[in-house]
């Protein structure tokens, strides 16, 4: 059987940072195409990996993004560049808004891959963990081989507006502080509730590095929490967990290796020489830090007291399954909030909440009729719905879980005891939310695509803008 002819990109094609290239420009080259969904944990490490590879054999090989949006709001050209930004895709983008060049090209999963030779056949489709490592090797083929001329393809290099802030996400709240993971920039910050910045851990460069505030690096820091005077970070982009000590400023990694990597489960004892798959989100409770990795979906707890890492629950298929351990399925958690023996999971792929009880690690659906359904419904549980979440906090002062449902742009809140879901009209709008506090009398909102924290009354509704660093 001969090698199939790629079919070509579509007219449907929404070209976001370049210009549509030609059916010319599929031919001459090795040429890579990946399917992804720009929101994917899994689809942006593919990005990144790829990305590396680009620069690792320049002139070797071109390559092209397809973001395939699997909720409402990623069909919007103008929120899909917010999310490539956000996790810095700096290759050719096209929306597919409708799955047009999906069903054209085969693609099955995020993310896949197709390779193209010079003739502009297929030769290979990869899928899977292992598609990088398989271009790796193809590609080590080709190094000794002159590289190619310019392809031609220029992108655009949009950049965000330069800002106090970029892309903030996690945020702790305390009487009288602020913490602030402001992820563009790859610190943590410490502000009063005015908004003065008061301290910076990190020195702003994508690195891992223990020391003090003016020595410590993150890269992509999201989930914050606090314990006393110990900040915990979930540390994304380095795949790792870190503690800053808030009395000396200085900040350890507890978490992780700095490579990406999905532990074995069963109690951890070398939790520094693990690797992890994109923590998204941290949470403490009696001396339990929690740890959501949205890479490969599960949730471990490292003992404070005697330094040992445990898998909870997740059986690492992206999926909303309710079950005990690793007969459970979580969909890309992105949040958690824990109180005495319950830990509460925002899985944001699945637009569903869900709830881990620590004693015997069994896991339920408290919000989210399935992981493909979505949408922006009130009322009881059993037909509330949100669209991909992206964190949750609980009120200190009421049963109520708070809920930035940032694929409908709105604060929502959970009764719990069996409550309702609800929505929170406020007076204006908010542009992908993704990090939430309660304390000091407000809500606070990480409104993150529009590099802005916001303080609501949760009385009134008013909402003020926090001038961080202004």
């Amino acid at each position: 059987m001969g090698r199939a002819l790629v079919p070509g990109f579509p007219s449907s094609l929404h070209w976001l940072n370049a210009a549509p290239p030609s059916g010319v420009a599929l031919r001459g080259w090795l040429t890579v195409v990946a399917f992804v969904n720009v929101g994917s944990a899994w689809s942006t490490q593919a990005l990144h990996d790829l990305q590396a590879l680009r620069a690792r054999y320049p002139g070797k090989f071109r390559a092209f993004a397809i973001h395939v949006p699997r909720f409402d709001h990623e069909r919007d050209p103008r929120r899909t560049m917010k999310r490539a930004h956000r996790f810095g895709v700096t290759l050719p983008l096209a929306l597919d808004a409708d799955w047009v060049a999906w069903q054209q090209w085969g693609a099955r999963h995020w993310p896949s891959m197709v390779l193209i030779d010079g003739d502009g056949e297929i030769v290979a489709r990869l899928e899977g963990g292992d598609a990088i490592a398989v271009l790796d090797k193809r590609l080590q083929a080709l190094a000794d081989q002159p590289e190619m001329e310019d392809d031609g393809i220029q992108v655009r290099r949009a950049r965000e507006p330069e800002m106090p802030l970029q892309f903030p996400t996690g945020l702790a709240v305390t009487q009288q502080y602020l913490y602030i993971a402001d992820t563009g920039h790859h610190r943590v910050l410490e502000c009063n509730h005015a908004g003065r910045i008061l301290r910076t851990f990190g020195t702003g460069a994508a690195t891992l590095n223990d020391g003090d505030a003016a020595h410590a690096s993150f890269n992509a820091p999201c989930g914050l929490t606090l314990q006393r005077d110990m900040l915990y970070v979930a540390d994304s982009g380095n795949h790792a967990v870190r503690r800053i000590n808030l009395r000396t400023g200085d900040t350890i990694t507890l978490v992780g290796n700095g490579r990406r990597g999905t532990p074995k489960e069963g109690p951890v004892r070398d939790a520094l020489a693990l690797s992890l798959d994109t923590p998204r989100a941290v949470a403490v409770a009696n001396d339990q830090l929690h740890i959501a990795l949205a890479g490969d979906n599960k949730i471990w707890t490292y003992d404070l007291g005697n330094a040992q890492l445990t898998f909870r629950a997740g059986s690492g298929a992206l999926n909303v399954k309710d079950g005990v351990g690793s007969a459970a399925a979580f969909a890309q958690p992105v949040a958690l909030a824990a109180v005495q023996q319950t830990l509460y999971v925002c899985d944001a792929a699945g637009s569903a909440i869900r709830s881990l009880q620590m004693r015997d690690n069994a896991v339920q659906t408290l919000l989210g009729q399935g992981a493909w359904a979505f949408g922006h419904v009130d009322g009881p549980r059993n037909i509330a719905q949100l669209q991909e979440p992206q964190a949750i906090a609980l009120d200190p002062d009421a049963p109520l879980l708070w809920i930035a449902d940032a694929g409908n742009d709105r604060l929502r809140s959970l009764r719990l005891g069996g409550g309702d879901l609800a929505t929170h009209m406020l007076p204006q709008p908010l542009h992908g939310p993704a990090g939430l506090a309660v304390g000091a009398g407000a809500v606070w909102i990480a409104d993150t695509d529009a590099h802005a924290i916001l303080r609501v009354d949760p009385k009134t509704g008013a909402v003020q803008h926090v001038p961080v660093g202004e």
